[in-house]
């Protein structure tokens, strides 16, 4: 698996960007992935989920309703749909690879990372 996230950029409040994830090796459509992001001076945090078959989908309370997530029918790439974006969004997002089919919450469950992309939003 080698993941590639792309789509981020500069917006401004109440903007929308996607992003995507790309396994560049066609490996990954048995895996449930997720989104994490980093803000400045913040932890890592779990953003959403997708699972191998896109039928199971879960996100953090702080984005649901605002993010979707989903992935193509072939399962190799996986979008990030945000929308109604803030401030608070900004952050560097990652994508990441689950060692099974679901996706979680815990970054533990998973064991191989894009490089990020930065998402910045001003207001």
């Amino acid at each position: 698996v080698q993941l590639q996230a792309s789509g981020g950029g500069s917006v401004q409040t109440g903007g929308s960007l996607t992003l995507s994830c790309a396994d560049s090796r066609r490996t990954f459509s048995n895996n449930g992935v997720g989104w994490f992001r980093q803000g400045p001076g913040k932890d890592r945090e779990f953003v959403a989920g997708i699972s191998w078959r896109g039928g199971s989908k879960n996100y953090a309370d702080s984005v649901k309703g605002q993010f979707t997530i989903s992935r193509d029918s072939a399962g190799n790439t996986v979008y990030l749909q945000m929308n109604s974006l803030i401030p608070e969004d900004t952050a560097v997002y990652y994508c990441a690879a689950a060692r099974g089919p679901y996706a979680s919450p815990d970054r533990q469950a998973y064991n191989y990372w894009g490089q990020g992309t930065l998402v910045t939003v001003s207001s």
